[in-house]
């Protein structure tokens, strides 16, 4: 097997293990100062705002990628073996995801303000009015989505690229989530949500077809395929529906944002199905790294 599987492998290992540190030092968090610190659009006169953009987009992505370079291209092995880990993990959250979930879940046992308190947490909508399936909704639609945003997208980039790859990926996913919205940010994240949605739109797909197979594993495939083709693109964007659609169809759910969107039909609640979307985001993610190690070794081998 090449280092890369074993970078891969421990990588996960270390995420279920710790999860994300809530550490200041952490390079995410680290990253996201640098983009908060030159994404305010009152820096910038609004004929400036889109090249301002592109150019400190270039920036985030050079400076995040940098360490990943030296020890992707000109550590000696041994190095690769020990910095690559915890590099890798830097740029994906899988543990986390279930744990915001779930933290939704026990917040709504002390009652819906504590389960609508915790959810805005993890989404950008108001939550203020929301009924506790709503924001149930919130939480497991945004466990979803990162599928593809936290989990496959920087996998497939780190097999595409090696580690500089996956830290490209969560500079530009973390710049779009930070300054791509239609509103006085619009300008300076235009680009950084069109190279987000460049970026994910591979990964997206290949999760949508992960989740197919998934479901198909579970007798619920025909069911994944018809929501897939019927709902993926309600939601706005080109990439974050397919991983609702898949699961909503897979678990027999209906994700819902008041006056927004309808995806899937509700065969069971969110409460019951719950588990059932952090079952799916668990055998996809591991389905994909048994594949890329697989392939690792038929690559190696030939």
């Amino acid at each position: 097997m090449p280092l890369s599987g074993f970078v891969l492998i421990a990588a996960l290992f270390l995420d279920r293990v710790f999860g994300d540190p809530h550490t200041p030092y952490h390079p995410v968090a680290a990253i996201g100062r640098f983009i908060g610190w030159w994404g305010r659009p009152s820096g910038y006169r609004p004929a400036l705002q889109r090249a301002a953009g592109i150019i400190f987009w270039m920036v985030t992505v050079s400076l995040f990628t940098l360490p990943c370079i030296i020890v992707e291209y000109y550590a000696p092995w041994w190095l690769y073996l020990l910095a690559g880990p915890f590099l890798l993990k830097s740029t994906f959250a899988w543990r986390s995801l279930e744990e915001h979930a779930l933290s939704v879940e026990e917040a709504l046992t002390e009652g819906s303000d504590k389960g609508r308190s915790a959810v805005s947490m993890m989404v950008s909508r108001n939550t203020t009015l929301l009924s506790d399936e709503e924001v149930r909704s919130a939480a497991y639609e945004s466990v979803a989505e990162n599928l593809v945003d936290s989990i496959i997208a920087p996998l497939f980039w780190f097999a595409i690229l090696g580690l500089p790859g996956a830290a490209l990926y969560r500079a530009a996913n973390t710049m779009d989530a930070m300054l791509g919205y239609r509103d006085e940010r619009e300008r300076l994240g235009w680009f950084s949500a069109r190279a987000d949605d460049l970026l994910s739109y591979i990964p997206a797909r290949i999760t949508g077809c992960l989740l197919v197979i998934w479901f198909t594993l579970r007798r619920r495939g025909r069911e994944a395929v018809m929501i897939l083709r019927r709902d993926a693109k309600k939601r706005p964007g080109f990439n974050g529906g397919i991983p609702m659609a898949a699961i909503a169809g897979g678990c027999g759910i209906r994700f819902e944002k008041p006056g927004g969107y309808r995806i899937g039909d509700p065969k069971q609640s969110l409460r019951q199905g719950g588990r059932c979307v952090i079952a799916a985001v668990r055998g996809v993610t591991v389905m994909a790294a048994v594949i890329l190690v697989i392939l690792w070794i038929m690559i190696s081998g030939s």
